[in-house]
């Protein structure tokens, strides 16, 4: 009788990301995990020793995910825009899990701004548009907002998606927030 295969730590992370991504993060469990697996709840309980940990480790997967998926875009502010309301779109069990859950917390808004993974977000931006730092953060943040509450209303299923006029709008809110950044420096 040949050896049964042995279940790995990221098979079980991969399963569980699996599960968040079909039915949401609050179905991880030992039972969901391992018949995804086709094994028992042992190599699960072996690996994590709590579900909780199990959720805060696809959390970071998801949060990477999430940053790749952001980051195939078009245009800066823009294209991250637009993209953050379709990952809402296609991944909603992500979406609410990433942001919506329990499981994001630690940081403020403006600690958001201030992380190492904007910096070459936010420097194209400023080359772009010819402002400082300070206020191209402004943008950012008015773009980012905007997209967030699209993007949460989508995910919610309270918003029937129309990519012409989001991208009207998003469009509009970051040619506003690019005048009021340019009426403050003169």
């Amino acid at each position: 009788m040949p050896a049964k295969a042995k279940v790995t730590k990221e098979m079980i992370i991969d399963a569980a990301f699996a599960v968040a991504r079909e039915t949401g993060a609050e179905n991880i469990n030992a039972r969901t995990v391992s018949e995804r697996l086709k094994c028992s709840t042992q190599p699960v309980m072996y690996h994590f020793a709590t579900i909780e940990e199990l959720k805060r480790t696809v959390y970071v997967k998801a949060d990477l995910y999430h940053s790749e998926y952001l980051m195939n875009m078009k245009g800066a502010a823009l294209g991250i825009g637009m993209n953050y309301i379709r990952f809402a779109i296609e991944e909603p069990h992500l979406f609410r899990f990433l942001f919506q859950s329990d499981y994001f917390s630690g940081k403020t808004l403006l600690e958001l701004i201030d992380a190492e993974e904007l910096i070459p977000v936010l420097s194209a931006m400023q080359a772009s548009l010819g402002i400082g730092r300070e206020q191209t953060k402004k943008v950012f943040l008015t773009v980012f907002l905007f997209a967030h509450g699209y993007a949460s209303m989508i995910a919610n299923n309270s918003l029937k998606y129309d990519e012409d006029i989001v991208n009207s709008q998003l469009e509009q809110a970051y040619r506003g927030a690019i005048l009021a950044a340019k009426e403050k420096t003169t």
